[in-house]
């Protein structure tokens, strides 16, 4: 054992990787007939691809059979590390290295469908693809980095990932009250017609063209288009290829999949929570938005509070807020719940946003009378108010007096659950911040 050990950590493969650089990429695993066996992706090729050749990688049972078999190792650099997931897609599809499908852990592997005969076309990630009239990019090896990849793409293309059944030719639409994506400017909201069907569909033919690799030939025309643009005096359209154009060729520094990646919960299904949470609350139709409330104590005095905000049944970074406590001394948990959705719903209404659809509150019946004790001079629309109760994980809502008992095997339990452990674990993150300052004037708060 101590002598394979011994030449695997020598192998030419393994003195190779030392001239690796540190960039992003993909490496290619090749055995004794030079055929790819394995590809993979890296934020930093020199680091991910040396792991391989460490003892514990040769004693690892999932990598042992692969590392045996490695003769050689190749490289391609990418510019940044969202190219490197989709280089990696585009190659393991091309080649199929026979370790690709043998390491992975789930029962199908994520990919990203642009469902291209619709008007304005949607992007989702998907396991389960359609048969006909989508365009299917993939597969990719992990369905965290698809789900930071889609929304680091979705800043730069501004497409929807809503399941709404949009028509340009429908003028309900245009009284449709958009998403906040389209307030943080993340989407062209499509849903109020904000964008026609053929400016639209020329952001997804980009979309595509990035996707397959064809980005510097993108680069080219979208410069191209936005002088155009400048010269026929549309300044609106000329100003927002300027942006496009400024994102892709800093997609770079922009294009940190970690900021942006999505924690996969296995045990969570996003849709079943979200059709669960429609049946038992008798919504209308399924929640898309729900932000989760969750008040800590600092040191045992000082009050902080966090808010996140989940999309489709999954978080979405972006829109999590802090709050220091301002108005309450010493520890009242409903007063501190009273302000926060006081300064929530303040701000939705100056920046008239559309409040969620559900807010959760971390509680029982009066820390929810105490949420709801907060909108009184509130005359906007109002999303559903829910609590809950840690120790049963009873579901509290308005007007009843006896709360909601789900399956601790339901799937809408199981989504706020997700929602308000994620509320908490990013509280306890923000105490964790504040007890490392000396002074407490320095937060991001709203």
């Amino acid at each position: 054992m101590a002598s394979m050990e011994a030449d695997h950590t020598r192998s030419p493969a393994a003195l190779k990787v030392k001239s690796f650089p540190h960039k992003p990429g993909v490496y290619l695993m090749k055995d004794e007939a030079g055929r790819v066996i394995y590809i993979g992706k890296a934020k930093d090729l020199r680091n991910r691809a040396s792991s391989y050749f460490l003892k514990a990688a040769a004693e690892d049972p999932r990598t042992a059979k692969l590392v045996q078999e490695i003769r050689d190792i190749d490289y391609i650099e990418a510019e940044s590390e969202v190219d490197a997931v989709l280089m990696e897609a585009r190659l393991i599809k091309d080649i199929q290295p026979k370790y690709n499908r043998e390491l992975k852990d789930d029962k199908t592997f994520p990919y990203l469908e642009i469902y291209i005969r619709e008007d304005f076309p949607r992007v989702v990630f998907t396991r389960e693809p359609q048969e006909r009239g989508t365009k299917l990019y993939g597969p990719f090896t992990s369905p965290r980095v698809l789900r930071g990849a889609i929304q680091v793409l979705q800043k730069i293309f501004k497409f929807r990932t809503c399941q709404l059944d949009i028509r340009e030719d429908d003028p309900r639409w245009r009284h449709f009250r958009p998403c906040l994506l389209a307030a943080i400017n993340q989407c062209s909201a499509p849903c109020n017609l904000r964008i026609s069907k053929e400016e639209y569909r020329k952001d997804i033919r980009r979309l595509q063209r990035f996707l397959e690799g064809d980005k510097q030939e993108l680069l080219k025309d979208l410069r191209r288009e936005m002088k155009e643009a400048a010269e026929a005096l549309r300044f609106e359209e000329a100003a927002r290829l300027r942006d496009e154009i400024e994102y892709l060729e800093k997609l770079d520094e922009r294009g940190k999949i970690d900021i942006h990646v999505q924690p996969e919960v296995f045990h969570v299904d996003p849709k079943k929570g979200l059709a669960g949470l429609q049946r038992v609350l008798k919504l209308a139709q399924p929640p898309r938005t729900i932000e989760g409330v969750d008040i800590a104590h600092l040191s045992g005095c000082e009050m902080v509070a966090s808010l996140v905000r989940f999309i489709d049944g999954l978080p979405f970074k972006p829109g999590y807020k802090r709050y220091r406590i301002q108005t309450v001394e010493g520890i009242d948990d409903y007063a501190a719940i009273r302000e926060v959705v006081h300064r929530r719903f303040r701000r939705l209404r100056e920046e008239d946003e559309s409040p969620p659809d559900i807010f959760l509150i971390d509680g029982g019946k009066g820390q929810l009378h105490a949420a709801l004790s907060a909108l009184e001079q509130w005359d906007g629309p109002r999303p559903v108010f829910i609590s809950l109760a840690k120790r049963e994980e009873e579901v509290f809502v308005p007007g009843k007096d006896e709360p909601l008992r789900l399956s601790r095997h339901s799937f809408a339990l199981r989504l706020l659950q997700y929602v308000r452990d994620e509320a908490h674990r990013f509280a306890q993150h923000y105490h964790h911040i504040l007890r490392r300052k000396s002074t407490l004037g320095d937060e991001t708060s709203s």
